[in-house]
């Protein structure tokens, strides 16, 4: 069952548009979902948020894939009532160094949150990260979902992904409009 309230606070946030777009990894598509307008959008961060919350226990912590995902997992930690740490996809080159930024403990349980996989590679990338920095890692969630071959890339890496919304759920009704 597609999440309407959340199709709607992407469309009304002008996230989702249509035309010819490249994508991070090089490919094209007639359309795009602006993670930066919906996560800007108050109203739609807080659906996001909320329904991110519902999907999380209270012993559970976040981590927020750098830079997308941060707003995400900031929102979410607030509604849920959880803490998050940012998990980079590549060591910074100054200060501390860090790959994962807040107070991760070894073995630590943490749930990821992205905002929108395509193949998935910054997801993994990410996961990777989060797990040489002593996480385990068994949950995704993810915003939308672009059926691209990013699900199965996730699963492979042993980490279970849950999209709050599909790219077909999307743009199910686009031919109506």
């Amino acid at each position: 069952m597609p999440n309407q309230d959340l199709i709607d606070a992407l469309r009304d946030s002008g996230a989702v548009q249509f035309g010819e777009f490249e994508l991070a990894h090089g490919g094209t598509s007639e359309y795009y979902v602006d993670k930066y307008l919906f996560e800007t959008d108050p109203d739609c961060l807080e659906v996001v948020a909320d329904a991110f919350a519902a999907r999380v226990d209270e012993d559970d912590k976040l981590a927020g894939v750098a830079l997308g995902a941060v707003p995400l997992a900031a929102a979410t930690s607030i509604s849920a009532g959880v803490p998050y740490v940012i998990a980079r996809k590549q060591r910074k080159e100054y200060g501390t160094g860090n790959v994962v930024e807040g107070r991760l403990e070894e073995g630590e349980e943490v749930v990821v949150l992205e905002d929108i996989v395509t193949t998935g590679t910054s997801l993994v990338d990410a996961i990777e990260a989060l797990r040489e920095a002593g996480a385990t890692v068994e949950r995704a969630l993810i915003v939308v979902d672009r059926e691209e071959g990013g699900r199965e890339n996730v699963e492979d890496a042993g980490v279970e992904m849950e999209a709050l919304v599909t790219a077909s759920e999307l743009l199910a009704d686009r031919d109506d409009e």
